[in-house]
């Protein structure tokens, strides 16, 4: 079993950085995949960036260049996400799976103002 706990999210102006954290209670090399996802209003939930447990990185077009996903040695991923644009605006969600058991935070807003 495990639990996923966003935060780090907030209010930016466009152009800005932010950086989320993605803290698992238990060891994040237990996933072999984590990923990253973000749900804005009245859209469907959109898979942005993926880290597998060796560190190998996948990003969705609309992102890629501007947020990196990466983990430490413990527990914790994380987003950098930067160059921010309004449309970044979202709920931002971690997951993961362990065997068939599929985890997800409870999410951490980002709003971007133009």
């Amino acid at each position: 079993q495990a639990q996923l706990v966003e935060s780090g999210g907030g209010l930016v102006q466009a152009g800005g950085s932010l950086r989320l954290s993605c803290e698992a209670s238990r060891s994040i090399f237990s996933f072999k995949v984590l990923a990253w996802h973000r749900q804005a209003p009245g859209k469907q939930r959109e898979l942005i960036a993926t880290i597998t447990a060796g560190g190998s990185t996948q990003y969705a077009d609309s992102v890629k260049g501007r947020f990196t996903i990466s983990k430490d040695n413990r527990n914790t991923a994380y987003l950098q996400m930067d160059s921010l644009k309004p449309e970044d605006t979202a709920v931002y969600y971690c997951n993961s799976f362990l065997g068939t058991i599929e985890y997800w935070g409870q999410g951490t807003q980002v709003t971007v103002s133009s």
